[in-house]
This record gives C-alpha cells, structure tokens and sequence, in this order.
C-alpha cells in the first residue's frame, strides 16, 4: 500500500492527522515546500501570552508529509514560542518513531514552517 516501510505512529498521524485545516483568526502563518513541484505546508499559529495557544495546518503531500506536519503541531502546542522555536526535523522524525530515510525532507516541512511562522509573528508585533 505505501512505498516504504513507515512506523505505526507515522500511519497513525497520517489517517488521523491531528490539528488539521485553516485558521481564519491565526495570529501568524508560516509556508515551507514548493506547491509547484512537491510537497507543500501552510501552518497556522495563535500565540496568547507568549504561548502556542492553537496551532493548525494545511498541506499537500505525501505520507510523510501528513505525519509530519501533524507532529509538528503536537510538538509546538502550548509550548512558548522560544521552545517552539527550536524544534527540529529530527525531534519530528524522532517523535514519529522515525522516517524512512527518503523521506526525512518532510520532518524539514514542519519545522521549517513553523520558524517562519514564529518569525513572521515576530515581525508583526515590531510593526515589521
């Protein structure tokens, strides 16, 4: 059924991603991948006090991309913004019981996304 061999937390999160769709109210949004030509993330953050209140995601993708876009947003949730901020792609992956190494790229689509989404908040908040 898949391409490779992928972990039970990997389908898991890939049949019931968690956090999933669009937030109209976000206080920031973050974007990683190419939509033109591969996989692609939108990830949506409200910040309250400093802190990853809600957190969602929209993304087009394979397996790999699905888990580890909904891992991300477990990994960022209620977390401060400085400790969201270092999240890896290999704190992902290793939360995901690992990728298969092909598809390591996509743990970089969450932790990329969500970055440039604690930077563009940033930015907006120092009238950047």
């Amino acid at each position: 059924m898949f391409c490779c061999n992928f972990s039970d937390k990997v389908l898991e999160h890939f049949m019931t991603p968690r956090n999933s769709g669009s937030m109209v109210d976000a206080d920031s949004i973050g974007t990683a991948g190419d939509p033109a030509c591969g996989d692609s993330l939108i990830l949506y953050i409200k910040v309250k006090d400093n802190i990853i209140e809600d957190i969602s995601f929209m993304v087009f993708g394979c397996v790999a991309a699905i888990a580890t876009s909904s891992m991300s947003t477990e990994l960022a949730k209620g977390k401060s913004l400085d400790e969201a901020y270092k999240i890896t792609d290999k704190d992902i992956a290793d939360a995901l019981d690992g990728l298969p190494e092909q598809k390591m790229h996509c743990s970089v689509l969450g932790a990329t996304a969500l970055k440039n989404a604690i930077d563009n908040y940033y930015s907006k908040i120092n009238g950047k």
